[in-house]
């Protein structure tokens, strides 16, 4: 079986960056969204893509962002990829991507078997899937607030895009996630933090070493 990838996101201090670097984590996460804890302005995203060099990938999260958003975000973190975690929809995702020449990820919110199916009208359009967790109808946040959802809906799923599993993820359930569902990529947020916002730099230690188990 295949290493499964792991992407540590909202991190926007160093500490947390070094934290995910020395665990081997495969890519952080730099939230470009004021209403999230975890938001990280442009200033912010420049010094820790200074910091990381190439020594990890760096995914920038933005939520129904514009081109002038999406174009700072990019310059300042120095992006290897761009995650839209927003409503944006397979045109809007093509259209980032001829833009900015980068991958897109598309973050969609699972609860029913038929969000899953969604993500075959991405084909063409985005460069990974990524499964998160639906949130309560009226939340200010798309993700990132610690839910799960039936990972059972994603046994049997052979989609033709890459994909990743998100969604309330944290040390003590990351191995059994992805034995049930064999997610090529593990995306955590909350599950390695010690309060909104505040990675714990022991917890993304163990989750990377419990996703390599």
């Amino acid at each position: 079986m295949p290493t499964t990838l792991i992407k540590i996101c909202g991190v926007s201090s160093p500490a947390a960056l070094d934290a995910a670097i020395g665990a081997r984590a495969d890519f952080i996460g730099l939230v470009f969204f004021p209403p999230s804890p975890r938001h990280i302005d442009t200033w912010g995203a420049s010094a820790l893509a200074a910091r990381a060099g190439q020594r990890i990938g760096r995914v920038g999260l933005f939520v129904d962002a514009d081109d002038g958003l999406l174009a700072e975000g990019v310059q300042a973190g120095r992006l290897d990829a761009v995650q839209l975690h927003g409503s944006e929809t397979p045109q809007r995702c093509a259209e980032v991507k001829a833009r900015f020449g980068l991958p897109v990820w598309k973050a969609l919110p699972v609860a029913k078997a038929e969000d899953v199916a969604r993500a075959d009208g991405y084909q063409g359009a985005a460069d990974l899937i990524l499964f998160d967790a639906k949130t309560p109808s009226g939340s200010a946040l798309p993700g990132g607030i610690g839910l799960t959802f039936d990972w059972s809906l994603l046994a049997h799923y052979r989609g033709a895009l890459p994909w990743g599993l998100a969604g309330g993820l944290n040390p003590a359930n990351v191995a059994e996630a992805i034995r049930q569902t064999a997610a090529p990529l593990v995306d955590t947020s909350s599950g390695v933090e010690s309060a909104p916002g505040e990675k714990d730099v022991d917890k993304i230690a163990a989750f990377c070493k419990a996703a390599r188990a």
